[in-house]
């Protein structure tokens, strides 16, 4: 009876909080000629409804892809053909062909928000509370205290909220995929994971983890064997997976190929291709030790921390990379500013800091063991032996504290000097920056030095 009264209190809070939000303001409200992201969930809404799925992404008269032409997968296309289905239902001047262009309304807004909160409830919510519950440790309170820091996340509510990006789908698809996984559904993780690869591109920031896991659990059960069959079962749900959210465009060869284009448009120019060689070469110098890692020992913990390296490797190196990627750990000051989006911004930053902090006891977990700062003593007991490593840490996360409520200050108070306009973006993109540098060689050290744990020895997550 306790856990579920719990289990509801996780929900209420994660809901309540959502809606919250709805009430404030959104990116690109009344702001012509483009109006925003907002702009851009609708328009493809009144795109997929009035046209035939073969101009969904041609630059046709009735689609111009200049003005917020489609750019994610099939799946994101699908879905806004069912929410434009519903909105022609309530009020058919939300989709009309060309005259909807621009179109804003208090009752729109709430539709909009309210396929938001929907999707939420149907996929990502009940993902977050089974995952929780079924692989965090602790007592049925600390479980909710963690579910309730992934619910009001601030980053993932603002972003979904205010720009309408539905990162909860395909974030709540891919930690489906995780469950399965870790439940040992290696089929349903794998069809969980391809559907959101075919919801958002940026979903391929986990894929690798994902390919290397399965593949090592195959081959310690071996390639002749059993692990074969298993591979070919993985293989033939990921194909036919893929086949049926690419099958209206699998008609006609050029089809694909658009669809392509538009979620990688790479151009041909001789500087592109060579800086795109060489961030491709970053970017896979910094995967490859950790995936490998995840091959040879394939085990829900590395499959964690090669999950959090490869995303980071990603959005640090990778090419075109979109700042609302970085859901994991970043804070974006300037675009919640620009969005009208601060108050709700404080608010959800400190809820969740009070949730870290107090309910998750963040600093008094924060032992060197606990942390996996081990490999960082053996490095540094020849030089500073009397380092306290666990002191230095807190130290860190107060700095950065005072560093993040100092830059929201500014930005929000002060006018930057003439010379430097943008030197507050400037400066929350270094500071943050610093930030995911320090997170991507502290997990990766911890994934590739960590030694081989004991049976009885207990799991920290």
């Amino acid at each position: 009876m306790e856990n579920w009264s719990l289990f509801s209190l996780c929900v209420l809070l994660g809901l309540t909080s959502r809606w919250a939000v709805s009430f404030h303001s959104y990116s690109g409200a009344g702001k012509p000629p483009m109006f925003g992201d907002y702009e851009a969930q609708r328009h493809w809404q009144e795109v997929t409804y009035n046209l035939p799925v073969h101009e969904w992404y041609f630059n046709t008269t009735n689609n111009d892809l200049n003005y917020w032409g489609l750019d994610y997968p099939p799946l994101t296309a699908y879905h806004s053909l069912v929410c434009a289905y519903v909105a022609k239902l309530l009020n058919p001047e939300w989709v009309e062909l060309h005259a909807s262009r621009g179109y804003e309304s208090h009752s729109h807004k709430l539709f909009m928000r309210a396929t938001v909160l929907f999707t939420d409830i149907l996929i990502y919510i009940p993902a977050v509370l089974l995952y929780c519950f079924y692989f965090c440790d602790g007592f049925s309170k600390q479980k909710v205290a963690t579910a309730l820091c992934i619910l009001l996340y601030p980053g993932l509510i603002l972003i979904d909220y205010g720009h309408f990006q539905y990162n909860s789908v395909s974030l709540g698809l891919a930690l489906w995929g995780i469950l399965g996984l870790g439940l040992g559904w290696d089929l349903f993780g794998s069809l969980a994971f391809t559907l959101a690869l075919n919801y958002k591109q940026m979903e391929l920031y986990h894929s690798l983890p994902f390919f290397c896991y399965l593949l090592g659990k195959c081959i310690k059960q071996g390639l002749i064997g059993r692990g074969f069959f298993q591979l070919a079962k993985i293989s033939l749900t990921v194909l036919v997976t893929f086949a049926l959210c690419w099958m209206p465009f699998l008609s006609d060869p050029k089809q694909p190929l658009q669809v392509l284009h538009r979620l990688f448009p790479f151009g041909r120019g001789l500087f592109e291709v060579i800086h795109i060689m060489y961030i491709f070469a970053l970017t896979l110098l910094f995967i490859l030790p950790s995936s490998l890692k995840l091959l040879s020992k394939p085990n829900l913990w590395q499959f964690k921390l090669a999950l959090v390296n490869s995303s980071l490797a990603f959005f640090l190196f990778s090419f075109q990379v979109h700042e609302k990627s970085i859901l994991l750990a970043a804070f974006m000051l300037p675009l919640l500013v620009k969005d009208g989006l601060l108050l709700p911004y404080v608010v959800t930053s400190l809820a969740f800091l009070f949730l870290s902090l107090y309910l998750l006891s963040a600093l008094e977990r924060s032992t060197e063991e606990e942390l996996r700062l081990g490999i960082y003593r053996k490095l540094t007991r020849h030089w500073l032996p009397k380092l306290n490593l666990s002191r230095i840490i807190k130290w860190k996360f107060w700095f950065s504290l005072v560093a993040m409520a100092a830059l929201s200050f500014t930005s929000v108070w002060l006018e930057p000097p003439a010379k430097f306009p943008d030197l507050f973006p400037v400066l929350v993109s270094i500071l943050s920056f610093l930030h995911f540098l320090g997170f991507i060689i502290y997990f990766n050290l911890v994934q590739l030095m960590e030694p081989q744990r004991k049976k009885s020895q207990k799991k920290t997550n």
